[in-house]
């Protein structure tokens, strides 16, 4: 693992799944070598990561689609500049929405794939700040994946899908969390999942160590920018590196059991990281001595005098905004985690939806979208109208969610 930080993170030296992906090799090398595949959203950290793993397993054709045209670019780079030669002979990036009539097009033109991944989220807590970026989220993590297996389902495929879920949608406090537990549902016993004769998998699993957008990437920039660092108090989290997550979907995606969701074999008193903590190790690392603050003027005012003695501000702040949790599981109420033959990772049996529900939710949803785009005066809608939407297929999210006025948006 070349990144000590990713390693500070972790706690480990070499990558936790290398075991696992040596006890698979036949296995992956049958299922993934001359066969074509589908990674959508899989331009950003753990997409590109996971990306990187199965092209050296020479699939025929590897389509990797994204929006974001910067990171596509990136992800070329990656693969034609590293050492092991890129030995896949259809190998595209295309920047598409994946809920757009395009990305039909593709599906339809390309048929068949054999395998489909899907990366597209909205993934932060703090979406959950306004009623629009909800409904966005709502849009891309489940609604836009139940339009995906329609279209997949037209094409008659029959391969291996796999779209990757997370941890907090585990008795969810969150909006994000909620959502993508609606989108295990959605894939595993929706309407658009019916009669499709594939294999479906999913995988929750932790913070992935200085990933795009990620707390851990913000102290290095934090850093590079002679800015205060800031971190939640008490709070502990997972980690995972960024070589991990690539091989842990990887194993879940390729190996997986049908109808399962796989997760990562940590142990809460070893793994769950401090955040406070974290952050204080980086800083030694990087050659600072943490300076606990409180105060965000303070904090800012500080860095330069801080700097000149070898120290550097660490502002500690309340774990009070909407949908954050003071720690992280992978396990709901009411799942249980199976051995299905993996050293580093357990699988939990989907636990289905009550019949009908999911597809009145997609239905519901859809007329939201569809109202908001066509009438005159569109309709309001308010956190608590998605909240009862939520609470249909997974109730206790009624008192699960933890609600509060309070954004990152407003802190440092």
């Amino acid at each position: 693992m070349p990144n000590t930080l990713a390693s500070l993170a972790t706690g480990r030296s070499m990558p936790l799944f290398s075991d696992d992906l040596r006890k698979f090799a036949s296995t992956l090398e049958e299922r993934v070598k001359g066969r074509r595949i589908l990674a959508i959203g899989a331009a950003g950290s753990i997409g590109s990561s996971t990306v990187e793993v199965l092209a050296g397993y020479e699939p025929a054709s590897l389509h990797v689609v994204d929006q974001n045209e910067n990171e596509l670019a990136e992800l070329v780079r990656t693969l034609r500049s590293r050492e092991q030669v890129l030995a896949v002979d259809d190998f595209r990036t295309l920047p598409l929405d994946y809920g757009s009539p395009a990305m039909r097009l593709l599906i339809h033109e390309q048929a068949p794939y054999d395998i489909v991944l899907n990366f597209a989220a909205i993934k932060h807590v703090r979406s959950e700040k306004d009623v629009f970026s909800m409904l966005q989220m709502f849009d891309t993590n489940f609604r836009k994946q139940a339009q995906l297996l329609r279209w997949l389902k037209e094409t008659g495929f029959s391969g291996r899908f796999f779209s990757v879920s997370t941890d907090k949608a585990a008795n969810p406090s969150s909006f994000m969390g909620a959502s993508k537990r609606l989108m295990e549902h959605v894939m595993f016993s929706g309407e658009a999942a019916e009669g499709l004769e594939a294999t479906i998998t999913s995988a929750r699993f932790a913070n992935v160590a200085f990933s795009n957008g990620s707390l851990l990437q913000s102290f290095e920039r934090r850093l590079q920018q002679g800015q205060p660092l800031a971190a939640p108090r008490d709070t502990r989290r997972y980690f995972v590196s960024l070589e991990e997550s690539g091989q842990l979907c990887t194993l879940a995606s390729i190996c997986g059991p049908d109808q399962h969701i796989i997760v990562p074999k940590l142990n809460p008193d070893e793994h769950l990281l401090l955040l406070e903590r974290m952050a204080s190790g980086f800083l030694e690392k990087s050659g600072f001595k943490p300076e606990i603050m409180t105060d965000e003027a303070e904090a800012r005012a500080s860095v330069g005098k801080l700097r000149a003695e070898g120290r550097w501000p660490l502002l500690l702040t309340p774990l009070d905004t909407a949908g954050e949790k003071p720690y992280e599981e992978f396990i709901a109420e009411g799942e249980t985690a199976l051995d299905v033959g993996f050293n580093e990772l357990m699988a939990i049996a989907y636990k289905p939806a009550e019949n009908g529900l999911v597809s009145a939710l997609i239905d519901d949803v859809e007329a939201i979208f569809r109202e908001g785009a066509t009438a005159a005066r569109p309709p309001s809608i308010d956190k608590d109208q998605l909240k009862n939407l939520v609470a249909r297929i997974e109730p206790s999210f009624l008192t699960t969610h933890k609600s509060s006025d309070k954004s990152l948006d407003l802190r440092v």
